[in-house]
């Protein structure tokens, strides 16, 4: 027989041991999933998803609220310190007698020119008048200038309603009869009975400035009166400014105060606003001892303080709303410790640390947190924008100095307000954490 017919025995099967992979999970994505499916509460526990909404509601207005408060407080303080910025000088350096003028002046320039971050200075003589107009009279501050020279320290000018700077300077006889110009602000032009909404029909009319400070008689003073035509309208923006000042060559107001080559303030402008008391002690050095200088900070002093009094106060009055959503989340995360007590001992059981069991509960504070903070930024930076963009508060400009509410929304006020929303929403888990990693899995699962 032939052997390769012979049948082969079959080769003994080897079966190998299977091998089975643990499941893996890891701790971070655990924690997560099982604070996310604590908060989403099943149908006979729907107190506490009504809570965990309540509780993002309330960070998420908190965190609007505070935002939407300093954009205000913010808006306030910028615009109305840009309008004051923007129509006075930063220095201002007087006689330091009472009354004394400033009479070498033309020097003292010169000094202050030198002077490091200095970048404009300007003479000027103030006096208080009274202006007469078309329907009707009142009173005003009438500031003489050098016109080149008050351009270098102040935007007022440079953007006039009606009219222009130009026309100040005219001294055309044909023309203007030996009349100076006189520079108004929008409003005051409009009290005098000048056309506010037709501000260009209204130059060239003549005005009358009456001042006080005239020529001495065995009766008192005697004021002095000067006709003045409307060579020009401002509009500062800043009430105060546009109601009650007037512009007008310097030498026009020394003719009518009767006074010589004398001012009674040097203005001085700097590159950066908050250097103005450094420059103001160095003019002042540089002036001599018969002088004495103030700066935009002291002169607003007591506006400036109640804005920034306002601030701490809003801050500190509007942020208990997130105390109070604070303690929703303590409450929540209380009330689902009380419910889930089986399924804390059952995952400990299972093996879960306490340390992992503590997360969960700072996990749900957090995802509380970050949905109302996120929430609450989204809604108070859009409400600022277009309550900015549209202007949709108006105010009364006499009695706050603006006509509508300014937001400034800024960007470091909302990492703040973002970073103490979610630190009291880290707070207020502490309690709950340890008090469910302070149970006995024995104890809860004995009877069950």
């Amino acid at each position: 027989m032939d052997p390769s017919l012979e049948p082969v025995p079959p080769e003994p099967a080897t079966f190998e041991p299977a091998t089975f992979e643990p499941a893996t999970f890891e701790p971070a994505t655990f924690e997560l999933f099982v604070a996310a499916r604590y908060l989403r509460a099943r149908r006979r526990e729907k107190v506490i998803a009504v809570t965990t909404v309540i509780s993002v509601i309330g960070i998420a207005a908190g965190v609007m609220a505070l935002v939407i408060a300093l954009a205000i407080n913010n808006g306030f303080r910028d615009t109305l310190q840009k309008n004051l910025v923007g129509a006075t000088a930063h220095v201002n350096i007087l006689a330091k007698e009472p009354g004394q003028g400033i009479v070498g002046w033309p020097t003292l320039l010169d000094r202050f020119r030198s002077l490091p971050h200095v970048t404009g200075v300007a003479p000027v003589l103030y006096d208080q008048v009274f202006v007469t107009g078309p329907l009707t009279g009142k009173g005003a501050v009438l500031k003489g200038i050098q016109p080149q020279s008050e351009l270098s320290i102040s935007e007022t000018l440079r953007h006039l309603k009606a009219g222009s700077l130009q026309a100040l300077n005219a001294s055309d006889a044909t023309v203007t009869g030996n009349i100076p110009g006189i520079i108004l602000g929008v409003k005051l032009a409009a009290d005098l009975g000048l056309s506010p909404d037709a501000a260009g029909a209204s130059l060239g009319t003549v005005v009358t400035v009456i001042s006080p400070q005239g020529r001495l008689t065995p009766f008192g003073p005697e004021p002095r009166s000067q006709r003045f035509r409307v060579a020009g309208i401002f509009e500062s923006g800043f009430y105060d400014f546009d109601d009650n000042w007037a512009y007008t060559r310097m030498d026009a107001v020394q003719k009518l105060l009767s006074l010589g080559n004398v001012v009674n303030a040097i203005e001085v402008r700097v590159d950066d606003l908050y250097l103005a008391p450094q420059v103001a002690e160095a003019a002042r050095a540089a002036a001599g001892p018969a002088y004495t200088s103030t700066n935009w900070e002291e002169q607003n002093s007591q506006l400036l303080h109640a804005l920034k009094m306002e601030r701490v106060v809003t801050a500190v009055t509007i942020g208990l709303i997130i105390l109070v959503a604070a303690l929703n989340i303590l409450i929540t995360l209380t009330m689902i410790v009380l419910t889930k007590y089986k399924d804390i001992a059952v995952l400990m059981s299972m093996g879960a640390r306490r340390a992992q069991i503590r997360r969960i509960f700072v996990y749900q504070g957090i995802i509380i947190g970050v949905l109302g903070t996120a929430i609450g930024l989204v809604l108070g930076y859009g409400l600022c924008y277009f309550a900015d963009t549209y202007r949709w508060i108006q105010l009364d400009a006499s009695v706050y100095a603006l006509s509508f509410v300014p937001f400034e929304a800024r960007a470091l006020d909302g990492l703040w307000i973002a970073a103490v929303a979610l630190g009291v929403s880290l707070l207020a888990t502490i309690y709950p954490a340890r008090n469910a990693t302070s149970i006995l899995p024995v104890e809860v699962l004995r009877y069950e």
